[in-house]
């Protein structure tokens, strides 16, 4: 099926399904007060190669109808993947019966009507390929074998990937708001083992993107991927010490991600939280803000309205470093308003939408970061869940690299970086110009001034 095709029919079964959710919203509005219907259906093709050789091949088409009634405060939900009338029926009644057994909850309910997005505006986040298989797997094994070949200290492959989808995304609800929208997303990435003197070591590498126009090209993202294999090999250990520490682009995302866990509105409310009551006060360094842009054209986090069908909107999480706003959906703006403070939804009900990291001083390069750090490790990969989102607390595995005199010397494993996100983002000395655009945050390296290492 060529790329025109796909268009044309993914266009017909956006339309049928806002039908159907139309549908759903009309038999269900003649038993309950209120009720909200969605559907995330996806598309695409998944495939795997090994040595060069067809591992796996996966199509999918899918996607449920989720159902959800209320009635006096009350909340029921259920789904159905059969889209006929009957089906539909069965499930909003299966969900009014649960309905009538949960306890009343004053929070629950739609969102405020004046935040629905009644209009939907166009992201350009719809840009399908041909769901090809053959060149699936061709670009699979061509990053496989640009890997093999890179260097006699790569031994063995751990597969070559290729995944390419589009979606379509449709929500609606009892006050008359019925909109979709189409996404897209293709990806490619290879994994590669190494060894030397003893020692294996295992990495990766991977593009993505909305336009499958955009992804690096197959050779090259298998030369990454055993670049970065090869650049590991033979690693040292460290002592115990304290030490600047310098967050590569790939997991830097990670430590801001914690941020947006620690504000969500359910952490708040909740009080589970390392950053209760802390709207207004001061949390990275004055030069340091953090805007989010659902807008974005293309974006890799963009979407014209949340999973409670609130518009999203250009806002700014941290300015000067303070920060600005809690995370909130329709539930926890609720939850958390009092009589003289009456909070509002932030359009956060399905995750965070492009965020992106700004400076008032010079963004640095990474050959420069390592500079101003002059002593110091570079880390390039973290394990473990050790972040205590209540106190902040941050204990994590780690592997990376020694840095001595603004320059990398050799890599290093097995050790522990600790430390207390308070102090973590305050003590953020520069942000890198070396921006990773894979992710819905989107930022370069970050220098911390300093951290624990428990090392040998």
């Amino acid at each position: 099926m060529n790329t025109s095709q796909i268009i044309i029919d993914s266009n017909k079964e956006q339309k049928h399904i806002e039908a159907v959710l139309a549908q759903a919203l009309a038999i269900a509005k003649t038993k309950v007060d209120a009720v909200e219907v969605a559907i995330n259906k996806s598309t695409g093709i998944n495939v795997s190669t090994r040595q060069g050789e067809t591992e796996n091949i996966e199509f999918n088409s899918d996607g449920a109808l989720g159902i959800t009634v209320y009635q006096n405060h009350r909340k029921g939900s259920a789904s159905t993947n059969d889209l006929s009338v009957k089906s539909i029926e069965q499930a909003i009644n299966i969900a009014v019966d649960i309905m009538k057994y949960t306890s009343s909850d004053p929070f629950s309910g739609l969102g405020d009507p004046e935040q629905m997005a009644f209009d939907c505006p166009d992201l350009d986040l719809f840009h399908p390929s041909d769901l090809n298989v053959e060149r699936a797997l061709e670009e699979a094994a061509m990053a496989e074998q640009a890997a093999l070949t890179y260097s006699n200290d790569i031994k063995e492959s751990d597969g070559g990937y290729f995944s390419s989808r589009y979606d379509i995304r449709a929500y609606g609800n009892s006050y008359g708001m019925l909109q979709s929208y189409r996404t897209s997303s293709h990806s490619l990435s290879c994994c590669v083992i190494g060894e030397k003197n003893g020692q294996m070591e295992r990495n990766y590498a991977y593009t993505s993107s909305r336009d499958i126009q955009a992804l690096k090209d197959a050779k090259l993202v298998g030369m990454e991927a055993a670049q970065r294999t090869v650049a590991h090999l033979d690693s040292r250990q460290v002592a115990t010490m304290q030490t600047p520490i310098l967050f590569s682009p790939e997991v830097a995302t990670g430590l801001i991600g914690h941020l947006a866990s620690a504000i969500s509105g359910g952490a708040i409310y909740k009080k589970s939280s390392f950053l209760l009551d802390r709207i207004g006060q001061q949390i990275f360094p004055q030069w340091l803000t953090i805007h989010e842009l659902p807008h974005l054209l293309k974006g890799v986090g963009s979407a014209p309205f949340d999973g409670d069908g609130i518009k999203t909107y250009d806002q700014n999480i941290i300015i000067d470093g303070v920060l600005q706003t809690y995370l909130l959906s329709s539930y926890s703006a609720r939850k958390l308003s009092t009589q003289k403070q009456p909070l509002k939804s932030t359009g956060h009900a399905s995750g965070i939408h492009n965020w992106r990291l700004q400076t008032d001083n010079n963004q640095h390069s990474f050959n420069e970061l390592l500079k101003i750090m002059n002593r110091g490790i570079v880390i390039t990969s973290l394990m473990g869940q050790g972040v205590n989102q209540v106190t902040g607390d941050y204990s994590r595995g780690a592997t990376g690299f020694w840095v001595e005199n603004g320059q990398i010397q050799y890599p290093i494993n097995e050790f522990t970086i600790a430390g207390n996100l308070n102090d973590m983002y305050r003590q953020i000395i520069a942000v890198g110009n070396d921006i990773e655009t894979r992710t819905n945050i989107q930022t370069g390296s970050i220098l911390i001034e300093q951290m624990s290492i428990a090392g040998k």
